[in-house]
C-alpha cells in the first residue's frame, strides 16, 4: 500500500523530474523519520526512563547486615536507575559484596548515628535529579516499577507510594498498617529527613503527588525477628521519652496496651488479615508495654540506657 501510494505521489510530480528520482527521495524521508522511534524502542528501560519527562533518577539505600534482603531489593529497581547508591554502616556479613556485584552500586561507608542522619548522607552522595529512597527490606512491585517508569512529574517536587508490609506471609492490608502513603520520590534538593530515630519520613517543599503501585516491605524474617525489632525499637523510643522529662503513670502502662490491641485490631479492623493480623495487634500493643515499661526502668536510675541500644543513645540496636 506504501509503495501504491508513493507511486501515486511521484507520478503527481513536476513534469520533468524523473519518477524514480521522486520515490527514492521520498522514502529516504519516511527512513529519516522512522529511524529515531525505532532506536527509542530498541532502547535499555533505564535509557527510556532517563529520556523521559523525569531526567536522571538516583536509588539510595542504607544498609547493616542486609545480606538477605540487598540484592532482591537492587534487582527490583535497577533498571529505572541511572545509579543506586549503597551507604553501609561497616557491616559484618556480606552486604558489601552482594552490593558490588552490581554494575550500577556506587559503595560507601559511614558510621550510623541514627536513620535520619544517615538518609542525609545517602541523599548527599546522589547525583541526579532525582532520588527513590528504598529501605533494603523493600521491593518494587511490578505496577510500582511500570508506574514510575511512565511518570511525567510536571510541577511536583516529591510522589508517596503505598507500602504493604508482609507478615507470616501475608499482605496486611488493614490493621493500620495499609496504605501507609510515604513520600519516597524526591526532587533533589526540594526534600529534607525529620522525624524521630527510629521512626522517619521525608518532608517536601513544593507539591506533591500520590502513585499507586504497592512498595512492598519484607519487614520481618519471622515472628522471632519481629519480637527483637519490637524490643530494639521500643528502647529507643523510651530514651528518646525520657530525654524529653516523659514521666510513667502506672495506670498509663497497664491501659495503653490493652487500648493500642483493640485500636489494631477492632478499630483498624485487624481481624480482616487472618491469624496474622491477631499476631500485630499482639505485638504492637506488646511493643507499647516495653516502651512504657522502660521509660520507668530509665527514670529510676537503674541503668543508663536500655542494653540493647549501641553506645550513642539514639542510635537503636540492629539484629
Amino acid at each position: 500500500m506504501r509503495s501504491r501510494w508513493l507511486n501515486r505521489c511521484c507520478f503527481s510530480g513536476p513534469a520533468g523530474r524523473p519518477a524514480a528520482t521522486r520515490a527514492a527521495r521520498l522514502r529516504a524521508r519516511v527512513r529519516r523519520a522512522v529511524q529515531p522511534c525505532a532506536a527509542l524502542a530498541c532502547r535499555p528501560r533505564a535509557a527510556m526512563f532517563a529520556c523521559s519527562a523525569m531526567q536522571g533518577l538516583s536509588i539510595a539505600i542504607i544498609t547493616f547486615n542486609e545480606e538477605r534482603n540487598l540484592a532482591d531489593c537492587i534487582r527490583s529497581c535497577q533498571d529505572l536507575a541511572d545509579e543506586v547508591v549503597v551507604l553501609d554502616s561497616f557491616s559484618t556479613d556480606a552486604t558489601e559484596r552482594i552490593a558490588r556485584e552490581f554494575a550500577k552500586v556506587r559503595f560507601s561507608q559511614h558510621h550510623f548515628d541514627g536513620h535520619v542522619q544517615q538518609k542525609e548522607r545517602a541523599f548527599a552522595l546522589c547525583r541526579n535529579p532525582w532520588i527513590l529512597s528504598l529501605d533494603a527490606d523493600e521491593r518494587l512491585s511490578p505496577e510500582l516499577a511500570a508506574e514510575l517508569r511512565a511518570l511525567d512529574p510536571g510541577p511536583r517536587v516529591g510522589f508517596r507510594m503505598p507500602r504493604v508490609t508482609f507478615v507470616m506471609g501475608r499482605a496486611i492490608r488493614h490493621s493500620g498498617w495499609y496504605p501507609q502513603r510515604k513520600y519516597r520520590l524526591v526532587r533533589r534538593g526540594h526534600a529534607r529527613w525529620a522525624g524521630e530515630n527510629p521512626h522517619d519520613y521525608l518532608v517536601v517543599d513544593g507539591p506533591g503527588g500520590d502513585l499507586r503501585g504497592d512498595l512492598f516491605h519484607y519487614s520481618f524474617q519471622d515472628l522471632s525477628h519481629m519480637v527483637r525489632t519490637a524490643d530494639s525499637f521500643s528502647s529507643i523510643q523510651a530514651v528518646n521519652l525520657r530525654a524529653r522529662g516523659q514521666r510513667f503513670p502506672r495506670l498509663r502502662a497497664v491501659l495503653k496496651p490493652v487500648v493500642k490491641f483493640l485500636e489494631i485490631y477492632v478499630w483498624k479492623r485487624g481481624f480482616l488479615d487472618g491469624f496474622p493480623g491477631f499476631v500485630v495487634a499482639v505485638q504492637n500493643a506488646h511493643s507499647t508495654f516495653l516502651r512504657e515499661a522502660k521509660v520507668h526502668e530509665l527514670s529510676l536510675g537503674l541503668v543508663d540506657r536500655p542494653s540493647n541500644l549501641r553506645p550513642d543513645p539514639k542510635v537503636v540496636a540492629r539484629s
